[in-house]
This record gives structure tokens, C-alpha cells and sequence, in this order.
């Protein structure tokens, strides 16, 4: 259990991170699933998951900081219900305390969720000003609230997150967001699959494949897209990974 001084250095090194991020080269799937990950060694979560506005204007989601959150974000979409879309639509934090009781508001997504091991979830808006373009999402797999200031650091990481994505002048533009935002969901795509293609030559299951690419793209200073798509395209890149993974011992510690 962390104590107030531990927890209040961990949120600072946080707001640092996301901060340095704020470059005119940044790696933007490296800053959103930084986000998942900051939530959940901060915050009293279980999981957590982010969900983009693509070109079209169509919810994708593009972090999650375990499979099964990324399957109910998946379900939630496709359901067309759930406190993510909600919070999009309005703009504004959506809280299931006990999904137990919110069958009625989200037939489909609260019986999934429950299924998946979550009885609350915590949505919040990715916005600045009147722009949304997402939206945060906090499971835990006990009913309740959540603290109120636990909340507020919640809504601060997603603010630091949305400003990384919107503070270049030229993302002021709607097209040049767009695009800029097509091209993070596109390169989670090719991360999926080579994530599947280290499964397929490895005994690591997807979880352990998407930590050994992360960390061999920052030991070796390559986006994470760019060697991900070397390693679609070119196994014997695969089993450069794969050998990379000797001395590595961080495995556990990276996230969907």
C-alpha cells in the first residue's frame, strides 16, 4: 500500500511524463497507453481503457491497460451503449456505482461487463472547451464510488493526455486532427498483429508479446508502430524481438 508522500511522487512523475510528451515529435499510442497505465498504479482502479473519435466521427478504441477491459470497451461500442458513449455524447462524467443495478440503462453493456469481472466503471470526457474527443474509462471489479479527489486526479491525467493530442498549432485544424487521430488507430492495428505474430513464434501470450515489443522499442529508440509494422512485415524482425527478451525482466509490468 502506498503512502501519501509515495502516491503524491508517483503523480508527479506522472504529470512529468505526460508532460514531456508535449514535443513536436511525440509518440501519440505511447502517450495514450501511458494514460491506462498511470490510472491504474494511481488511481483505486482496476483496469482502464481509452476510446477515440475517428475521421468519421465512429468511437474506436485505442488503449487498454488489460484484454479484458479492451473487450468490454470493444462490446460497448458495438452495443452502441454504455457510460463511454454516454459520456462522449454529453460531454460530461458518467458513473455506474454497481452495473448490478444499471441493466436497465445498459442491458447488453452491464451484463457483459459483469460477466468480465467489473461491477463499476468511471467515464470521463476527454475534452477542451467545447471539443470532445474521447473518453477515459475506469473499471473496478467492486461496486462503490470513487474518491472524490482520486476522481479529480482522474480528470487531470485525461486533460493532460487531450492537450498532448490538440497542442500542436496545426492540429487547431479539424482535418489535421483527424488525420493525426486516423493514424493512431491505424497503427494500433498493426500493433495488434504483431503482437500475434511474437504469440505465434513464442510461448508469450498477447499480454507478454505487447511488453516485449514496448520494450524492445524503447530500448532500441524506434516508435512503437514503425517496429511493430517491421515485425508484420519481416519475421526474422520477430525473432530479433523475441531474443531481445533475454535480461528483460519487465514483462509483467506492461499493459494492453
Amino acid at each position: 500500500m502506498t503512502t501519501p508522500d509515495t502516491h503524491e511522487t508517483a503523480l508527479a512523475e506522472a504529470l512529468v511524463s505526460l508532460a514531456d510528451t508535449l514535443v513536436d515529435d511525440y509518440d501519440l499510442i505511447d502517450l495514450l497507453d501511458r494514460l491506462t497505465e498511470y490510472c491504474v498504479r494511481l488511481l483505486p482502479v482496476d483496469a482502464a481503457g481509452l476510446v477515440l473519435s475517428d475521421q468519421r466521427g465512429h468511437l474506436r478504441v485505442v488503449s487498454s491497460s488489460t484484454e479484458q477491459a479492451k473487450i468490454v470497451e470493444l462490446f460497448q461500442l458495438e452495443a452502441n451503449e454504455g457510460p463511454c458513449l454516454e459520456s462522449v455524447r454529453t460531454k460530461q462524467p458518467v458513473t455506474a456505482l454497481d452495473l448490478n443495478d444499471d441493466i436497465e440503462r445498459w442491458p447488453r453493456f452491464a451484463e457483459h461487463a459483469v460477466r468480465e469481472g467489473f461491477r463499476s466503471v468511471h467515464a470521463l470526457p476527454m475534452r477542451l472547451r467545447d471539443e470532445t474527443i474521447g473518453a477515459l474509462n475506469l473499471f473496478r471489479v467492486h461496486p462503490g464510488p470513487m474518491p472524490d479527489n482520486d476522481i479529480r486526479i482522474g480528470r487531470a491525467l485525461a486533460d493532460m493526455a487531450t492537450i498532448g493530442i490538440l497542442h500542436q498549432q496545426a492540429v487547431q485544424r479539424a482535418d489535421v486532427l483527424a488525420e493525426q487521430l486516423q493514424s493512431a488507430l491505424n497503427s494500433r492495428v498493426i500493433i495488434e498483429q504483431a503482437k500475434g505474430v511474437i504469440s505465434g513464434r513464442s510461448e508469450l501470450d498477447m499480454a507478454q508479446s505487447f511488453a516485449l515489443l514496448r520494450a524492445h522499442s524503447r530500448n532500441s529508440n524506434q516508435r512503437l508502430a514503425d517496429l511493430a509494422l517491421t515485425v508484420v512485415e519481416n519475421v526474422n524482425i520477430a525473432d530479433q524481438v523475441l531474443a531481445s527478451a533475454a535480461g528483460i525482466d519487465a514483462l509483467g509490468d506492461e499493459h494492453v
